[in-house]
C-alpha cells in the first residue's frame, strides 16, 4: 500500500515499501509530470525521516499527508505458535501504527513551517467490529483512530486538521483474494448494497478531508462501509 503526500501545486509523492510496480502504475495514472516516487521501510524510523524529507524536497513543500500504508497478517490465536503470534503483532504495529506515527511526526514539522495543512488517516471498519483472524490489524487501526483524534486536538492551533476514514472491504489488491474466494459473496452481502466499496469512493472522501473546506471536520472518523457495520 502507498502513502501519499501532496503539496499546494497538486504535485504528489507516492511512497512504497515493496510494491514498487503498483506505486509506479499509480504515479503514471496521475495528470502532470512533477510527481515523485519515494521508498522507505516504515519499520525503520530513520528511513522514514529521510523519505519524508525527500518527498518534501521534490515537491517544494507539503500541504497534505495521507496515511494509507497497511499490512494485514492472519494470526488466529488458537492456531499460531507463540513466535508467530509475536511476529504478526510486531510486523503489523510497526507498519500500521508506529510507521504512521513516525511519518506523521516528520511531516508535521513541514506542515507547521508551511502554516498549516491536512492529515488524513485511513483506518478500518475492523477497528470497531473486531478482526478475529487479524487481531493486530484491528488493534492497530483502533489505535490509529485514537492517534488521529489526539492529534486533531494537538495540531489545531498550528492550522493542521486531522481526520480519518474507516472503510470496510474495498476492491483492492489486498482484498482481492477474499473477494474472489468462497467467502466473497458473503462479504458482499454484509452491505445492503450487495457490494464492497470502490477505491474511487474512498478517494473521494479522502479528497474532501484534505480540502480547505474540511477544517472543522478535524477529529472526525468517517465510516465508509456501505452500512455493513453501524455504530453510534
Amino acid at each position: 500500500m502507498a502513502r501519499a503526500f501532496a503539496d499546494a501545486g497538486d504535485r504528489v509523492a507516492i511512497h512504497y515499501s515493496t510494491s514498487k510496480g503498483e506505486a509506479e502504475r499509480t504515479l503514471a495514472s496521475l495528470p502532470g509530470s512533477s510527481h515523485r516516487l519515494v521508498h522507505a521501510d516504515l519499520s525503520d524510523a530513520e528511513a522514514v525521516r529521510a523519505m519524508v524529507d525527500e518527498a518534501v524536497g521534490g515537491l517544494g513543500g507539503l500541504d497534505v499527508l495521507v496515511n494509507n500504508a497497511g499490512t494485514y497478517v492472519e494470526h488466529r490465536i488458537a492456531e499460531v505458535s507463540y513466535e508467530e503470534w509475536q511476529d504478526a503483532w510486531r510486523r503489523t504495529l510497526d507498519v500500521n501504527l508506529v510507521g504512521a506515527a513516525n511519518v506523521t511526526y516528520c511531516a508535521v514539522r513541514h506542515l507547521i513551517a508551511r502554516g498549516g495543512g491536512r492529515i488524513v488517516n485511513v483506518s478500518s471498519r475492523g477497528a470497531f467490529r473486531g478482526e478475529p483472524d487479524h487481531p493486530a490489524y484491528g488493534a492497530s487501526k483502533a489505535a490509529m483512530n485514537s492517534m488521529g483524534q489526539s492529534l486533531a486536538r494537538a495540531l489545531a492551533p498550528q492550522g493542521i486538521a486531522v481526520a480519518t476514514v474507516a472503510p470496510g472491504f474495498v476492491e483492492t489488491d489486498m482484498a482481492a483474494g477474499y473477494l474472489s474466494g468462497p467467502e466473497g459473496d458473503a462479504i458482499r452481502a454484509q452491505s445492503p448494497w450487495g457490494r464492497v466499496a470502490r477505491p474511487e469512493e474512498v478517494a473521494a472522501a479522502v479528497l474532501y478531508l484534505a480540502s480547505r473546506e474540511a477544517e472543522f471536520v478535524s477529529g472526525a472518523i468517517l465510516d465508509l462501509n456501505g452500512a455493513s457495520y453501524l455504530r453510534t
